[in-house]
């Protein structure tokens, strides 16, 4: 059976920082009860006529170049985002006439937060089905867009970015390890951004306590299913929530030799671009080896959760 494996992550963000100290001027909060609740600094906000498809086409590009490839050899396009405007063409048709793609199978793909998982998910299964040989799988979003920025208990979450991997076909079916994915129904609004203009609204606590009592067994169904004990983990990229989701979930799961990412301290949350914008940053500072195992798992709106264990590049 034919796997795949990442060869190669690339991310985009914005040039604005948005510190908690300018948030603190434009709705009622400060540093201390930013940090103290949610472990964020500061964040990244796109320009306004900076559009999610173009902050994807910068991440792919990169992350294409990155893996020394033509542009013209990836035969598949599958973009993760909840926050695209338009509902036609797609951000990946349009990502893809940016790069000057041959004839691409081109998909966005909507799960929120857990997108990136679902869709690298979706572009392994392509690939090992022999649909697709080589393909790009990016998550972008642009939160900014949908912000309540009178709101402080979203306002100081968002952020804005994108990330992107290269996925190849590899004789190798530990490249991308199986997926273990799901939603919760009940709690389907627990994440939220609905009619025409949003804004975007969760019931935090509700996630909170979802995440701190059920993702630590779930995280662990991923490792058995790659077949690898947590201790074995050489990364653990969580979706960039909170970061006090992050360090006790990692604790809990046993990951005690695992290099933890925790950008949301300074890229905020980004929804469906938060693990592959992590992922680059400790690729692209080597704080990973190459072959090491990760595990990334994702979770949000829906709410959808998914995960797999990767081989680092």
């Amino acid at each position: 059976m034919t796997g795949s494996r990442v060869v190669a992550l690339g991310h985009y963000q914005p040039e604005r920082v948005l510190t908690n100290d300018e948030l603190a001027t434009m709705v009622e909060t400060n540093d201390e009860w930013i940090q103290s609740r949610v472990g964020i600094r500061e964040r990244r906000i796109a320009a306004p006529d900076e559009a999610c498809d173009e902050m994807a086409w910068r991440a792919a590009d990169k992350a294409i170049a990155n893996a020394g490839l033509d542009v013209t050899e990836i035969d598949y396009v599958i973009v993760a985002t909840c926050t695209a405007i338009d509902r036609s063409p797609n951000i990946a048709a349009r990502v893809a006439a940016r790069l000057g793609l041959g004839n691409p199978a081109a998909i966005d793909l909507n799960t929120a937060c857990s997108g990136f998982a679902y869709a690298l998910a979706t572009a392994d299964q392509a690939i090992r089905a022999g649909a697709a040989t080589k393909a790009i799988v990016i998550g972008v979003e642009k939160l900014s867009d949908w912000t309540d920025w009178t709101d402080r208990t979203t306002c100081v979450l968002i952020g804005d970015g994108a990330g992107a991997a290269v996925l190849v076909a590899d004789d190798d079916t530990t490249g991308v390890g199986p997926v273990v994915w799901g939603s919760v129904p009940e709690m389907s609004d627990a994440v939220r951004i609905e009619g025409r203009e949003g804004p975007f609204q969760q019931e935090g606590l509700s996630v909170f306590r979802w995440a701190t009592t059920q993702l630590p067994e779930i995280a662990q169904q991923v490792c058995a299913k790659a077949g690898l004990k947590p201790e074995e983990l050489g990364g653990v990229v969580l979706h960039q929530a909170n970061l006090r989701i992050i360090e006790p979930l990692a604790k809990r799961l046993g990951a005690v030799n695992a290099v933890v990412a925790k950008d949301v301290v300074e890229s905020g949350n980004t929804s469906a671009a938060s693990i592959p914008i992590a992922l680059s940053k400790l690729v692209e500072k080597r704080e990973i080896p190459s072959g090491a195992p990760v595990l990334l798992f994702g979770f949000g709106g829906g709410l959808s959760y998914a995960g797999q264990v990767i081989r680092c590049p």
